[in-house]
């Protein structure tokens, strides 16, 4: 089978954020033979550090994103996918946040949900085979990209059935995403993909187990649409999140 395939968008333009960046899309293994078939989608936050080591963050280190989900694919326990890296920008903190913060800033979360909804979203369902229901909609990230994914997949979950939410920062305003599980009525319920290194920072375990239970109380179950993993060892880096892909995707896009 031949393996999947990249293509790069480069200066996608929002009319909401009134900015412009990159934007590279996966296609699974047989994408282009399958000409009759549709494929779920996962749109990832931070998608520089996705897919390609020369663009990373940390030059040389990246998800393996593409390697791994072939392999999955391959091997038959994750049912085949595209999958959609965006870019970050200069306003990463703004756009990645629910609210602002002292000193900080942030706060845009809501607009940058417009530029997903309205903007990249449609292009998508557009241009490729998608399965666009929430069902086979997948949102995720790590770090800030985590706590926007959360946010944004709870608020919007008739648009996204599935959140990978990786060493997502839920200390952010106090455990405001925390605040805004417990008040809001969430129907349907996300499946939702949790994790966090007992190396990333001295309070963030609990925090991250906080929310865990938060999520509990609401009627999430472990292991059937919730589930957890305390990694061990594991520092807040690409490494580390390229060990968890693979169980992320296995979770999140099981083969039927």
């Amino acid at each position: 089978m031949s393996s999947g395939q990249l293509r790069k968008l480069e200066k996608f333009r929002s009319r909401f954020l009134r900015n412009q960046r990159d934007i590279i899309i996966y296609t699974p293994p047989g994408y282009a033979e399958q000409s009759w078939r549709h494929f779920p989608v996962l749109y990832l936050q931070d998608g520089q550090n996705l897919f390609d080591g020369a663009t990373s963050f940390i030059p040389g280190q990246d998800w393996h994103v593409g390697q791994t989900a072939d392999q999955c694919i391959e091997s038959g326990t994750v049912e085949p996918l595209i999958i959609v890296g965006i870019y970050n920008t200069k306003a990463r903190i703004r756009e990645y946040t629910p609210t602002p913060v002292p000193r900080l800033g942030g706060g845009r979360a809501d607009r940058y949900a417009k530029f997903l909804l309205e903007e990249v979203k449609p292009f998508l369902d557009h241009e490729y085979r998608t399965l666009s229901d929430a069902q086979n909609t997948g949102i995720g990230g790590s770090s800030l990209g985590g706590l926007v994914s959360l946010y944004l997949g709870l608020k919007h979950s008739r648009v996204f059935g599935k959140i990978a939410a990786l060493s997502p920062s839920v200390w952010w305003n106090q455990l405001v995403i925390q605040r805004f599980v417990q008040k809001t009525s969430i129907d349907p319920r996300p499946r939702i993909w949790l994790d966090i290194g007992t190396r990333e920072g001295p309070r963030i375990v609990p925090d991250v187990e906080k929310f865990r239970d938060g999520l509990l109380e609401k009627g999430w179950q472990l292991d059937h649409d919730l589930h957890y993993e305390r990694v061990e060892g594991a520092e807040h880096n690409e490494l580390a999140w390229a060990q968890r892909v693979g169980p992320v995707l296995q979770f999140l896009y099981p083969a039927r």
